[in-house]
């Protein structure tokens, strides 16, 4: 069942959006602690990034003065370690769907898809 955002999945939530962050996403040891060593993403592009691609093109990106506008946060318990969360970021030239697998036990993120949607 999806559930809004609620208190139960701060954690989540905030590593997610951390992720989103310039800073983290520069800092490769951060990068690294809040994913998984078998962690997967299809980017928006189709490409398919390893946790090893991620952590290197992370800490690579020209840097935001803000992180991205996000909404529609849902989550869903999968099971007792495993939480789905769907959002969507919004940018000047383009939105995108995002799924994430989170651990809670970390929490780490196994697993990452971002989709454009159509304007």
């Amino acid at each position: 069942m999806w559930e809004a955002y609620t208190e139960d999945f701060a954690d989540i939530k905030n590593a997610e959006l951390a992720l989103l962050s310039s800073a983290v996403r520069a800092d490769s040891a951060e990068t690294s602690s809040l994913l998984a060593e078998d962690f997967a993403e299809i980017g928006r592009s189709g490409r398919r990034w390893t946790y090893a691609d991620s952590v290197v093109a992370l800490a690579g990106e020209e840097q935001r003065p803000v992180p991205p506008r996000t909404s529609e946060w849902l989550f869903n318990r999968v099971s007792a370690e495993l939480v789905l969360v769907n959002y969507v970021i919004h940018e000047p030239d383009q939105n995108s769907r995002h799924a994430s697998l989170w651990d809670t036990r970390g929490p780490t993120l196994r697993y990452h898809q971002g989709t454009v949607v159509p304007r």
